[in-house]
């Protein structure tokens, strides 16, 4: 399946150091910053710098060492932050929304890591 990417959007600007960011972590392939409008207490962004729309593009055309490089990116601001439940943090919710019926806002693969107080059911009824 072929994506187009939007090279106009937020995250690609703030890959280019056209809109700042709060950044949190910095790898070589991966950057993370805390969300401008937070939905928890903690509530940070982790994006592949590579342009991929969505995870379903990013795994199929990222090379194994951006995949490699984005999976401990994200254990890397868990880990910074004090979140992991098997060393005594209080856990975190992992989110990556992709497409129409996934509520994806913005047309690059991000992660969301959101801790910081009970989050509630992961999915709303209706």
């Amino acid at each position: 399946m072929a994506y187009d990417y939007d090279s106009g959007n937020i995250f690609a600007k703030i890959l280019r150091g056209e809109i700042p960011n709060d950044t949190v972590l910095e790898t070589g392939h991966s950057l993370a910053f805390n969300d401008i409008g937070p939905q928890a207490p903690v509530h940070v962004l982790v994006i592949p710098k590579g342009a991929y729309v969505n995870w379903d593009h990013f795994v199929i055309e990222a090379s194994a060492e951006e995949i490699a490089d984005f999976a401990r990116a994200i254990h890397a601001v868990v880990e910074k932050l004090g979140l992991e439940p098997g060393s005594g943090g209080q856990g975190y919710r992992l989110i990556m929304n992709a497409g129409e019926a996934g509520l994806q806002e913005v047309p690059h693969l991000h992660a969301h890591i959101l801790s910081g107080r009970p989050l509630g059911k992961l999915v709303a009824e209706g």
